[in-house]
């Protein structure tokens, strides 16, 4: 499983002109799976992300986590981030998950997150999305398990 994090004032995700998420303070989550990911990897990656502290505190400290500040989490299926453009000019997706097995795994990621009790928006997996986010400094992180 891979996640890219951007620590966000706002985003949102559209699809077709509709929109499926929208957060204002919290973190976007661009999230690919690949063909061995499993339970133990999910809850992993749900529990980091829920445990991370990413926001400042009255000391300008990165000490506080979404809990502290009532951040909310767009999570975003991207598929993408299993891309391998070392050979050639057009990346290969061989290590990214086929359907069939990313979606039990993206929704179960959700269910996750939302155990841990964090307010969760979604995009629509498979679907062409428009995502906008407004950064809330420059906090992108890149978890792999």
């Amino acid at each position: 499983m891979r996640l890219l994090l951007q620590r966000v004032s706002s985003a949102s995700v559209t699809v077709a002109g509709r929109v499926t998420g929208q957060i204002d303070r919290g973190y976007l989550l661009l999230v690919g799976f690949t063909h061995d990911d499993d339970e133990a990897r999910l809850v992993w990656m749900a529990d980091k992300v829920h445990g991370l502290r990413l926001f400042a505190d009255a000391d300008g400290k990165m000490n506080l986590g979404l809990d502290d500040v009532g951040g909310r989490v767009l999570v975003v299926s991207q598929f993408t981030l299993y891309g391998d453009a070392q050979k050639g000019r057009r990346p290969s997706f061989i290590d990214a998950a086929r359907p069939e097995l990313a979606i039990p795994l993206y929704e179960r990621f959700i269910t996750l997150l939302r155990e841990r009790g964090l307010q969760v928006e979604t995009g629509e997996f498979g679907a062409m999305m428009d995502v906008a986010l407004v950064n809330d400094g420059p906090v992108t992180l890149w978890l792999e398990k």
